[in-house]
């Protein structure tokens, strides 16, 4: 995981290539973009995370010696092929959405321009360090939503298929909306907000759950959350908490981050027994944690029967995005440099309607309600395509195009997403730190029209193409149907 150097961290195929490109001397400059299908978790929007680690890859992206006697020892590399690598970086540019950017599907996430040796290998890296994090940034969000302003704590590190998934899970739930994580080493690797509480096992290996509570509060009175259904919520461990809570009050001991935590049972009916016996005993203002499986929907569904849990800790369903366990970016040519310096556009055909790509050297704007800060659609176009928005703007819909909408002049505004992030091979991307993404990510998703965050059939966001970019595809699909 520290391991800086993930050279190897791709597909075999990606390195056939680029010795099948070496081998017959192609050298064009090509485009790749990088962009997904459809919304994880049946939703209507995703985040964009992961673009930090990729540039880490990018910068460290060299074949050691160690990396080229491995590949030698495959026998199906040549010497002059292997000679090559040893001098082998990204020379090229690539841009990017920002992290914490509300994204859409369809839409470039990622682009590159560079030699089509350079493009093409990094494929299978960015698209895994890509994927992973925009998947669990998403659920999140989708998660802290559920939780109206709660805070939602992420737990999730014994249930993460790995080290790996586990830290840069955490990371990314932290840039989705997540308070902090229990995750000590993502705390101490992305300076993340860490949390916790204790086990049951805590309390099972005292005499009893009062002196528990009493050993743990005198440990850690300024975090002095509690865990109450070891035994029995009610009878025994919400009415030992308040004992604990009254012996601190009563010696002078500061109650600020204290309260309770239960993991198991009807988390709705609880609560609220909970809030009335914490409140009788007057500590309105204990926090009640609660985890336990949680997920948006369980978590939406207990808002409903008005539970009074204040704080989430969520965990398997999170970190392993569980109903939706695969993120789903591709990444596909898109251009060719000719000799004149031109990109001349390609496509990929597919009888499937959303595998058909999009074109040539693109670039995608967001546009905005200027009335209400919201977003009313992306809009991919060709990259060098400009506009003005005080003059009327035709959306229509790429696939369906007789819908449209006409956006007249001054009500709207632009705003380009894809940042350059390497120019000529060099990084010219400062990359905020986590929690200044996750500020981003807040003010993100306050683009959006509540429609668009619903569980059940959320609104579409509609990314449409720019009627040059829709023309340009309709001619090579003519062309190409006759091939």
């Amino acid at each position: 995981m520290h391991r800086q150097n993930l050279t190897l961290l791709t597909d075999l195929y990606e390195i056939t290539m680029l010795q099948g490109y070496f081998k017959t001397g192609k050298q064009d400059v090509v485009i790749f973009d990088a962009f997904y299908r459809s919304n994880p978790c049946g939703g209507g929007y995703a985040i964009c995370a992961g673009l930090k680690q990729i540039i880490d890859y990018i910068q460290n992206l060299r074949f050691s010696d160690e990396d080229i006697a491995y590949l030698k020892s495959l026998g199906i590399f040549e010497a002059d092929f292997l000679e090559y690598l040893k001098t082998f970086r990204f020379t090229g540019d690539l841009y990017a959405i920002p992290e914490g950017t509300v994204i859409f599907p369809g839409e470039p996430l990622i682009k590159v321009i560079a030699p089509i040796m350079e493009a093409q290998f990094i494929e299978t890296a960015v698209l895994n360090l890509l994927n992973h994090q925009s998947l669990i940034a998403t659920k999140a969000a989708r998660i802290c939503h559920a939780a109206k302003g709660d805070s939602v704590v992420e737990y999730g590190l014994r249930r993460a298929q790995g080290p790996d998934s586990g830290v840069y899970g955490a990371r990314a739930a932290i840039i989705g909306g997540c308070v902090g994580t229990s995750n000590v080493l993502a705390g101490q690797m992305f300076d993340l907000p860490i949390s916790g509480t204790h086990a049951h096992s805590w309390i099972m290996s005292f005499p009893d759950e009062y002196t528990a509570f009493q050993s743990y509060a005198k440990l850690y009175p300024s975090a002095c959350i509690l865990l109450v259904d070891t035994y029995d919520t009610f009878d025994s461990g919400i009415p030992n908490a308040i004992r604990i809570f009254t012996e601190m009050r009563d010696n002078g001991i500061p109650l600020t981050n204290y309260g309770i935590r239960m993991d198991s049972g009807d988390l709705a009916y609880l609560s609220k027994k909970a809030r009335l016996m914490l409140d009788d005993a007057g500590f309105p203002d204990a926090v009640i944690s609660a985890s336990n499986d949680l997920d948006e929907h369980l978590i939406q569904s207990l808002k409903i029967q008005g539970a009074k849990i204040t704080s989430w800790g969520v965990g398997t369903h999170l970190i392993t995005a569980k109903d939706t366990p695969a993120f789903g970016g591709v990444y596909k040519l898109a251009a060719i440099q000719n000799e004149n310096g031109d990109f001349l556009p390609k496509i990929k055909l597919s009888e499937n309607t959303e595998k058909v790509t999009n074109p040539g050297n693109k670039t995608v704007y967001r546009i905005y309600d200027r009335e209400t800060g919201k977003i009313r659609a992306d809009y991919i176009c060709l990259a060098e395509e400009s506009f003005d928005t005080e003059a009327e703007l035709l959306l229509f819909d790429p696939n369906e195009p007789w819908k449209k909408t006409r956006l007249p002049g001054g009500s709207y505004h632009m705003r380009n997403l894809l940042l350059p992030i390497f120019q000529n091979g060099a990084c010219v991307y400062a990359s905020p730190n986590v929690m200044e993404i996750q500020a981003v990510c807040a003010k993100e998703k306050e683009t959006l029209w509540d429609e668009a965050k619903r569980f059940v059939n959320p609104a579409i966001v509609y990314v449409d193409l720019s009627d040059r970019l829709y023309r340009l595809k309709r001619s090579l699909l003519c062309e190409m149907s006759h091939i």
